[in-house]
């Protein structure tokens, strides 16, 4: 069964409209007026999401806390989440991707711009799905969002997780600066590229003991090395 997209926006012209487009497209979608109604569709256990709109300007409950919540939830804390808003400043781009966001989409916007969004993050998700790495200190469940270090549980942010599998999935490959920013952040993300080092350098010391899995390749990208052994070049 095909599991609904969630629109959660308070203008219900642009809710039916998307909730139109999308069903031309093939897929279900559901819509809620306010941040409480989206909250209580989003946890709904018999029918949960695949991926949420969430628009930002919300009567009540505010689209940045609602995807704090949603965040904090175990059922939605690795739901996509796509941000609709008319901020359109680089710093409240940023904001809303750091709090959890998958990507961005500000007002007036192209509705097959938003169709392409949601089929590049959909994609990036199932990408993401399935199997565990493991290695002789480092466990990491992509489907249980888990990370063990040495036997204790080490707690990530979304974003340093998604890091760390899109690095984890490519083991012994070099990733691109770009080709991680485009992973995590979104294509449309333009900000400064220096997120990327501050998220890699805060992952890094969260792992603790298997922070050297991660390597640094000076001037292109990261290589995910595990943790059979020290790295040499982990800088």
């Amino acid at each position: 069964m095909q599991r609904p997209i969630l629109i959660i926006e308070d203008d219900p012209d642009i809710s039916e409209s998307l909730k139109y487009n999308f069903e031309r497209e093939g897929l279900t979608a559901i819509t809620a007026l306010t941040g409480e109604a989206g909250l209580a569709a989003a946890l709904n256990e018999r029918d949960p999401p695949s991926l949420i709109i969430l628009d930002l300007m919300l009567p009540g409950m505010s689209g940045s806390e609602l995807c704090r919540r949603l965040r904090r939830e175990p059922a939605t804390r690795r739901t996509p989440i796509i941000m609709l808003t008319a901020k359109a400043s680089e710093s409240e781009r940023v904001a809303g991707l750091d709090l959890g966001a998958d990507d961005y989409i500000t007002k007036p916007f192209s509705v097959r711009e938003l169709l392409a969004r949601v089929r590049a993050v959909m994609r990036r998700t199932d990408e993401s799905k399935g199997k565990t790495y493991e290695d002789d200190h480092l466990v990491i469940d992509f489907d249980d969002i888990r990370v063990v270090c040495d036997g204790g549980k080490v707690k990530l942010t979304n974003k340093e997780f998604n890091l760390l599998t899109v690095l984890a999935k490519s083991a012994d490959r070099v990733v691109t600066r770009q080709q991680l920013l485009d992973h995590v952040w979104g294509y449309s993300y333009y900000g400064d590229a220096r997120t990327l080092d501050v998220h890699i350098r805060r992952l890094r010391q969260k792992l603790g003991d298997c922070g050297h899995c991660i390597e640094t390749v000076v001037g292109v990208g990261y290589r995910f090395v595990g943790c059979q052994r020290p790295s040499a070049n982990g800088a």
